[in-house]
This record gives structure tokens, C-alpha cells and sequence, in this order.
């Protein structure tokens, strides 16, 4: 049985075209994806993503539970502040990446994607020898991700939150409308800044509509993926999954050696062995759309890597991706080939992001 979230039927009155994706019924596009990729751009947006999960984690062991499993440090955390990690494997994989919220002394909220909610449960779980208290409030909890440089000028219409001074990647709680108790969160997956708003889901739908008046176009997920592209924002099942490491998807960056973790010690010999591939970002010189799966080749014709996501950048007019390549390929400036049905066409490895 394919999933609604509460927001389908303001989805069906926009006029939008309706996929399956992860188990969901979701938006992918409502005019276009270029015009809606630009509108997030250059103005505002929003976005349904109520089909993410949330996990609650609570206890005064809670945090020896998320330092389990987290590779980046949550003890970092204050209250009020958020911090993007990645579960792995003791296998040299990733579980699923995710937000970590610290909502208050003893409580965090963990929000994973949507098509992993199930197995991330399970695996949080397998590692709660501490007794942490768990909540699965993936059903009752809808996000909205309100995005684009004049998202601030927007919610400070509808919000008494103090948005001046909420910092990238930091929270708050506050009313949207008559809406009470909303996470406000100044996050997002555009690179475009904004807001992601955690609401009880029985009032998501009064929430999206006060944003439709105040005149921000709904948003599919087909720019939803273009607008994260560009930025260079990898994609749970595109560029990392259970065979790839933190280590090469280049998030070395959330990767803390301060504390124990799963898979710490096998990421720890990766680290000295070096890795045998680097995730990279690939801009096309000639006509054509690296896409997922297309195999990645030397300007002397070896099959080198594969691409791991791929698009036509509606910001740059030309063809984008990520993919996996050996070590020594991956370097700023390197040229490369991608095999594009008959033709191998060149292209060149660059510094993310894109735009």
C-alpha cells in the first residue's frame, strides 16, 4: 500500500504530477521543474517532505545510544542546535545519513529519510544496550521546507519566532499563524538557505495554505533533486549507501575519532590504507547528461567509476553529476569521459559546488 502524506490532497488541488517515491504518493513536479527550480533559487519555495522519519530519542543514556551509532559527535550539541552525521556499518557502509536535533537536556530527534525508516529503527535499536526511551513519531510529525533567499521575509510574516537571530544549522519553537508549536529549523537540501517546519501533522494543511497565500509556490521533487545537485548534497540510495564509506563520499568531515562508534575501527584502517575510490563532482564539456548508472571512463577509454547521480542544471544549461571514480582520477581539473549510449563525451572533474 503506497503512503499519503496529510498534505496529498493539497497536492491533487495544485494541480500536481504525483509519483510513487520511497513508499510514498509525493509531488515531482507542479508547472515545471526549471521554472520551480529557479523560483527556489532566485525567490521561494516549499517543499512536502512529511514522508522523512523522526525518531525521538530520550533518557539520560540517550546520548551514549546516539554516540553508537552517530560518526559525527553529538555531545557537540547544545540545546536549540542541530548537526548533520551519518549511521555506518560495521562494514565499511552507511546505514542512512540524518539530522540530529538536541531538543532538550535528555532528547533528541533524530529525522532519517523516508525509505529507510523501517531499517534505521531496527538498527538504533539492535544498538540500544543502554535502555534509551525510542518513539517512532514518523506518523503524526509533517515537515515543510520553506526555501529560497526571500524564506526569512516570508515566515517573519506568519511567525513571532526570532528568525535575525537563528543561525544556520541551530532551532527554535514558535507559533506559524494560529499554528503553536512548530519546530522551526534553519535547515535545508537546496543550498538556497531557508527553513524546514516540523508541525503535528493534523495541522500541516493549515500551515501550507497560510504559505500559499502568502504567495510561495509549492515545489515537486524533481527540483527538489536538481537544486540539491547543484549544491553538491549527496542522496541516500545515489551517491552513498550500504557499499559506500563515509570516507569515500567525502563526509570525512562528520566523521569524529573522539568517540566509539560502529564501524569506527575499519574506517580507522581505511583512513591509513588510503581509499580506493572518491565520490566526485563531474561537469559535462560536451552536450549531454551524465546519467545514473553511466559508466565513468579515462580520456584513454578505462572504465574508471560509474555515475551516481546526474542532471541537466537548470542554473547553468549544462550537464552535472556525482560519481564514484578510482583514487588519483578525482582531483580538481582532471579530464574524463562518460559513456552516453554510443558516445564517450569529455568532461571534467571540479570543486563543488556547481553554482
Amino acid at each position: 500500500m503506497i503512503k499519503r502524506t496529510p498534505l496529498y490532497d493539497d497536492h491533487i488541488t495544485a494541480g500536481a504530477k504525483m509519483v510513487e517515491f520511497a513508499g510514498f504518493h509525493m509531488p515531482i513536479r507542479y508547472k515545471g521543474v526549471s521554472e520551480e527550480h529557479k523560483a527556489v533559487r532566485q525567490s521561494v519555495g516549499m517543499f512536502d517532505v512529511s514522508h522523512m522519519g523522526q525518531f525521538y530519542i530520550r533518557g539520560p543514556h540517550a546520548i551514549d545510544l546516539l554516540k553508537k551509532i552517530s560518526s559525527n559527535d553529538p555531545e557537540k550539541l547544545s540545546i536549540g542546535q542541530a548537526q548533520y552525521s551519518c549511521m555506518p556499518t560495521d562494514a565499511l557502509g552507511i546505514v542512512d545519513d540524518l539530522l540530529i536535533y538536541r531538543t532538550a537536556e535528555h532528547e533528541y530527534l533524530l529525522v532519517v529519510n523516508a525509505s529507510n525508516i523501517e531499517k534505521d529503527w531496527e538498527w538504533i535499536s539492535s544498538h540500544n544496550e543502554v535502555e534509551a526511551q525510542m518513539e517512532n513519531v514518523s506518523d503524526s510529525v509533517s515537515l515543510i521546507a520553506l526555501q529560497g533567499p526571500q524564506a526569512k521575509d516570508v515566515l517573519e510574516g506568519l511567525t513571532s519566532a526570532d528568525l535575525g537571530n537563528l543561525k544556520y544549522y541551530t532551532f527554535t519553537t514558535a507559533n506559524v499563524g494560529a499554528v503553536s508549536d512548530v519546530l522551526i529549523s534553519a535547515t535545508g537540501y537546496t543550498g538556497s538557505g531557508g527553513y524546514e517546519l516540523y508541525i503535528d501533522s493534523a495541522h500541516a494543511s493549515i500551515v501550507w495554505q497560510l504559505l500559499i497565500d502568502a504567495g510561495v509556490p509549492p515545489i515537486g521533487l524533481g527540483a527538489r533533486d536538481t537544486l540539491r545537485l547543484e549544491k553538491g548534497y549527496c542522496l541516500y540510495g545515489n551517491d552513498i549507501d550500504e557499499t559506500t564509506s563515509p570516507l569515500e563520499a567525502g563526509l570525512a568531515w562528520i566523521t569524529k575519532w573522539n568517540h566509539d562508534f560502529v564501524g569506527k575501527e575499519v574506517l580507522l584502517r581505511q583512513k591509513e590504507e588510503g581509499v580506493p575510490r572518491r565520490l566526485v563532482a563531474i561537469r559535462m564539456n560536451e552536450k549531454g547528461i551524465p546519467r545514473q548508472g553511466y559508466s565513468i571512463l579515462s580520456t584513454q577509454g578505462e572504465v574508471i567509476g560509474h555515475v551516481t547521480s546526474g542532471t541537466q542544471s537548470p542554473s547553468l544549461g549544462v550537464g552535472i553529476g556525482m560519481g564514484y571514480v578510482k583514487s588519483g582520477y578525482h582531483k580538481t581539473g582532471t579530464l574524463l569521459q562518460v559513456q552516453i549510449r554510443a558516445k564517450q563525451l569529455s568532461a571534467e572533474v571540479i570543486r563543488l559546488p556547481f553554482v
